[in-house]
């Protein structure tokens, strides 16, 4: 079955081109830093500047730690029509492994990029187009599922995906706040690409402001968005929602809470809704796709796709594809598609296992997991025996307090298959999470080795 929401949407080519010039112009604040607010026009010099330092080559690995160092670094690269290349961690193997893909290219971090801002880069610039077809981005898949593959991007698929990105957010901000430039903090690095489109491409194309820090603690968020001008955005994870809600810590007023990397329960939704009286907007996607859906997970079980967004749900998958995709991307997920072009998610195709000849969900029994009570954070997941093909037995880390391995086991007996309880079940003092909440495989199997 087919399905797409809303009328197709056509590339708009010259749009496209002038887009960053014309944000770019504009005398407004773009970033809050720590050294001062740092302006559109600002941040275009900067770049500009940057830009004619840059060694000739085809793409930069972007390493900036400060935000504000990233978008400048990201735009002299465009300007140059160097590929930003994102590594899915920043292991230095990983990193090699990047370069050793993309031969010619280089690192840019805080260091090279603060040597480069000039003192007079202040100067008002004006930017040129930028093309549509060519890659800016090449982003990697965070690995969770095997070897990380590499993603390349245009210009014009990030126009598309960020002016849909802002209508969904701003949809939620109260109309009281509707007219103001909302501003975001973001628990999420630029390198991943859900934090590329929200805390990048937004700021850059969408008329929003960005702090600078990269808080991960509740404390820490509550100062970072104390320091920012309302509406707030807090652009974050599932994981860090969950830690917001276990703490004391209160947040200023927000206007929208963006979640994204992993399934929110409807709970969760509603806690954060009730607690932070903010709209909670969950974002649907990949680093193959960027975002195409969203949904209020606190009120709407189904995904709303992005306009132009087509669904082709098969025995191998779902093709998703856009006016503004290259070709059409096959993703695991395994979608339900209703007559009105809405979606659900039934599970993805690598997350299926069998065992005993019967088949389960391991989102599925991880959602179990998290359910009892006590346990404040775990994965089942189905290890291997070293030459690539999967044991029988599942097996799963636990982040709990208190609880025996026969405590846990017998809340989850009732609901759970006995073939697919996990054993062995080891506690953890927490769980080997990247930057983005995710859990690479080679991180579970050498957790379950110690």
């Amino acid at each position: 079955m087919s399905g797409s929401f809303g009328l197709d949407r056509q590339p708009h080519a010259e749009r496209d081109v002038l887009v960053l010039a014309e944000r770019m112009a504009v005398a407004r604040d773009l970033v809050l830093a720590s050294t001062g607010a740092v302006s559109c026009p600002e941040l275009a010099a900067l770049a500009a500047t940057l830009a004619t330092s840059l060694p000739s080559a085809p793409g930069a690995v972007n390493l900036c730690e400060r935000r504000d160092n990233f978008l400048v670094s990201f735009v002299a690269l465009v300007l140059r029509g160097q590929a930003c290349l994102l590594p899915p961690s920043r292991a230095p193997a990983v990193i090699e492994e990047v370069m050793r893909e993309h031969p010619g290219c280089y690192c840019l971090d805080d260091a090279f990029v603060g040597r480069h801002r000039a003192a007079n880069a202040a100067t008002r610039v004006e930017l040129p187009g930028i093309a549509p077809e060519p890659v800016v981005v090449v982003g990697y898949t965070s690995g969770s599922t095997g070897r990380p593959q590499p993603n390349p991007k245009t210009w014009r698929a990030f126009v598309a995906a960020t002016g849909f990105n802002a209508a969904r957010i701003r949809e939620a901000i109260t109309p009281t706040q509707a007219g103001r430039m909302p501003w975001i903090l973001a628990t999420v690095p630029p390198q991943h690409m859900y934090g590329m489109e929200t805390s990048v491409l937004l700021p850059l194309l969408a008329d929003m402001g960005l702090h600078a820090a990269h808080p991960l603690f509740p404390a820490d968020i509550a100062a970072a968005l104390a320091e920012l001008p309302e509406p707030r955005i807090l652009v974050t994870t599932p994981v860090h929602l969950r830690a917001l809600l276990e703490s004391d810590i209160d947040l200023p007023p927000l206007a929208v809470v963006v979640s994204a990397t992993a399934p929110l329960s409807p709970e969760v939704a509603r806690r954060v809704e009730q607690r932070y009286g903010a709209a909670l907007v969950e974002l649907f996607g990949s680093t193959e796709t960027c975002v195409i859906a969203s949904r209020r997970t606190a009120q709407e079980a189904a995904w709303r796709p992005y306009p132009g967004v087509s669904l082709r749900p098969g025995a191998s998958g779902t093709e998703v594809d856009a006016p503004w995709f290259p070709t059409p991307v096959l993703l695991q997920d395994v979608l339900e598609v209703h007559s009105d072009g809405t979606f659900v998610v039934r599970g993805r195709n690598a997350d299926m296992v069998e065992v005993g000849g019967k088949r389960a969900s391991l989102a599925d029994l991880t959602r179990r997991l998290l359910a009892v009570p006590g346990v404040r954070d775990g994965v089942v997941f189905q290890p291997d025996r070293g030459d690539g093909t999967a044991v029988q037995r599942l097996a799963a880390l636990v982040v709990a307090e208190g609880l025996s391995e026969a405590a846990v086991l017998e809340q989850l007996a009732p609901g759970m298959d006995p073939v697919f309880l996990p054993r062995p079940l080891v506690f953890v003092s927490r769980l080997p999470r990247n930057d983005v909440g995710k859990l690479p495989r080679e991180r579970l199997l050498a957790a379950l080795e110690r």
